[in-house]
C-alpha cells in the first residue's frame, strides 16, 4: 500500500515538473503581458513555418525577415555622466531589426516606425512574403506579425523559433542594429 502511493506521488510530480510542450489556445487580440512565455501553434491568416520553411521562403520568395527583438531601454535613474551600451543583440543573418514593435499596444510613434519601414521593405506590396520573428516563445513576433496582417498584408508568415531555431540548425547570424528612425 505505501508503495503504491509512493509510485502515485512520484507520477504527479512527474507530471508537474514534464518537458512536454504547453498547449496554449490562440488569443482574439493582442497579447498584453508576459510576452516571454509558450506561444500558440497558430496564428489566424499567417502561414506557421518552422526554420527550414523559413529557409526556404527566403531562398525561393525572397522573403523579407523582419526580427522583432525588443530593445533593452536606457535605465532610468541613470547618473547624467553614465555611458549606456545597448546590450549586443544577435540576429538572423540579412534580416531587419525592427525592435519594440511585437507590444500588445504600440503608442503612435512605435507604429509609425513600424508601418513605414513595412511598407518600405515591400516597396508597397502588400502580397510581399514577410516573415516575422523574435526567440522561440516570444510573442512579440506574433503580435507584430497580427499587426501587420491587421494593415492588409496578405502573405504573412509568423516563425516561432526565431533566433533559436535558426542557430541550433547552424543557420548563419550576425550582430543586429535597429534599423535608422527608432
Amino acid at each position: 500500500m505505501l508503495a503504491s502511493a509512493c509510485v502515485g506521488i512520484l507520477e504527479a510530480n512527474a507530471q508537474e515538473h514534464s518537458t512536454a510542450p504547453v498547449e496554449v489556445a490562440e488569443p482574439a487580440d493582442y497579447r498584453m503581458n508576459d510576452y516571454r512565455a509558450p506561444v500558440p501553434k497558430s496564428l489566424k491568416g499567417a502561414r506557421v513555418v518552422d526554420t527550414e520553411a523559413a529557409a526556404a521562403l527566403r531562398e525561393k520568395e525572397g522573403a523579407i525577415f523582419i526580427d522583432v527583438y525588443p530593445q533593452a531601454p536606457k535605465p532610468a535613474g541613470l547618473p547624467a555622466n553614465a555611458i549606456w551600451r545597448t546590450p549586443k543583440h544577435t540576429s538572423i543573418e540579412g534580416a531587419v531589426w525592427l525592435p519594440n514593435v511585437g507590444y500588445g499596444t504600440l503608442a503612435a510613434a512605435p507604429e509609425a516606425y513600424f508601418k513605414s519601414n513595412l511598407e518600405r521593405l515591400t516597396g508597397g506590396d502588400t502580397a510581399k512574403t514577410v516573415i516575422f520573428f523574435c526567440l522561440r516563445d516570444c510573442w512579440m513576433s506574433w503580435n507584430a506579425a497580427k499587426r501587420a496582417m491587421s494593415w492588409g498584408y496578405t502573405s504573412v508568415v509568423w516563425f516561432p523559433d526565431g533566433t533559436d531555431g535558426w542557430q541550433e540548425l547552424g543557420m548563419t547570424v550576425a550582430d543586429a542594429k535597429p534599423e535608422p528612425g527608432f
